[in-house]
């Protein structure tokens, strides 16, 4: 294929599960073609868009330039596609390499030769070309390329985006196992939930709900304190980065509309998301305090309640947890009626625990770690008018 910055393929893979939301995001972003497949989403493109998508998308993992594709039989085909394609022209000998190589269906025994061979194909064009080579950088490198091998189909990318879209540049402090960034937004947008519509989070922990919550009332774009790897691609344009970032920026409110709180029983965690939300210059978006969410009552009559709840890993947690959950569908039952609760966990017993109906069960992924998003909507009945009143008569919070 011809290498066009006007006329490009691009791809983002996204958590599992959000391949729908990301393609609605995407829209939003002004990408006119989203074609969602398992794991990401495929669209058009040009080098605005690369860079708007980058520093826009909450959803979004990485953004991938598609700059070859061809079919293959063995080893030696995958090679002899990569040389073929100019890598020198679109970045430097003195910039770090590293290669990542995904398959499904790929006939091949070992991916681990196959990326040897990609790392092989574009340092010996380099050497042919510019007389030396780039020197490879599993760890932090310049230039990732991404190869894609299907059972006869070769893909290949180059990354624009560098360490993953859903790291911000924005917490400063986190708890056990949080929830990543991109994951969060794209369960707020599952959740349907907008700036002005009342959003709780009673189990906040180091606050990335809250985080992504806050950002998108301002309309903060996710990526503006983070770097990305087309800085360091030869067909980088600074003028129009400049451009992107500056239409985002203006976007940038100065007040939100507020109505986001979160707390949780544990003092520390709720000084990590008080951490968090002061560098991110967020502080006076979220109300926050610590409280337990089994005596909690809702601040306002309706609203959004999105959690992720703690599961049980060990045996004497699952026993606790055992007892937890009843006392926390209780609580939602007799105090939340007339909210949309929200609870993502990776404990599959939660629903039968919790003894609540859900109305929706969404399969998604917190990196390789299978969860499911439970929705309950929360239905006002005399039981649950009748603890409120006695919770209200005991001074309950």
């Amino acid at each position: 294929m011809k290498f066009d910055l006007h006329q490009a393929r691009l791809f983002s893979p996204c958590p599992r599960g959000l391949e729908l939301a990301l393609a609605e995001e995407l829209t939003e972003l002004g990408v006119r073609d989203p074609a969602p497949v398992e794991g990401g989403v495929s669209y058009g493109g040009d080098l605005a868009l690369c860079y708007r998508v980058n520093l826009a998308s909450r959803i979004a993992s990485r953004v991938l330039w598609q700059v070859g594709q061809g079919t293959y039989r063995d080893e030696q085909d995958v090679y002899d596609a990569v040389s073929r394609l100019p890598w020198p022209a679109w970045f430097g000998p003195s910039n770090t390499l590293r290669v990542n190589v995904a398959g499904k269906g790929c006939p091949l025994k070992s991916l681990d030769y196959v990326t040897l061979r990609i790392k092989d194909a574009v340092c010996d064009r380099f050497r042919v070309e510019r007389g030396r080579r780039p020197d490879v950088d599993t760890r932090s490198p310049d230039v990732r390329i991404y190869a894609f091998l299907e059972a006869r189909r070769l893909t290949l990318y180059l990354d624009t985006s560098g360490e993953p879209l859903f790291k911000r540049g924005l917490r400063t402090a986190s708890g056990e196992a949080p929830i990543r960034e991109n994951l969060a937004a794209g369960i707020l947008r599952l959740a349907a939930w907008k700036p002005g519509v009342p959003l709780l989070d009673p189990m906040c922990g180091s606050g990335t709900f809250l985080l992504e919550a806050a950002q998108t009332a301002l309309q903060v774009p996710a990526g503006l304190r983070r770097p990305f790897a087309f800085e360091k691609l030869a067909f980088h344009s600074p003028r129009l980065w400049r451009e992107v970032r500056r239409e985002a920026e203006s976007r940038i409110r100065r007040t939100s509309p507020g109505l986001i709180w979160g707390c949780d029983a544990d003092a520390r965690a709720v000084r990590m998301a008080a951490a968090n939300l002061q560098a991110a210059g967020l502080s006076d978006v979220v109300q926050l305090r610590r409280a337990d969410v089994l005596e909690l009552l809702p601040p306002t009559p309706t609203g959004i309640l999105v959690a992720n709840p703690p599961y049980a890993v060990r045996l004497g947690q699952r026993d606790a947890l055992g007892a937890f959950y009843p006392r926390l569908g209780d609580a939602l039952k007799a105090r939340f009626a007339g909210w949309s609760v929200y609870l993502l966990t990776a404990d599959l017993r939660l629903p039968r625990l919790i003894r609540l109906k859900p109305t929706r069960r969404v399969p998604l992924f917190n990196g390789a770690l299978e969860c499911r998003l439970f929705e309950f909507r929360m239905v006002e009945g005399k039981m649950a008018r009748k603890r409120v009143e006695t919770t209200e008569e005991h001074g309950g919070e």
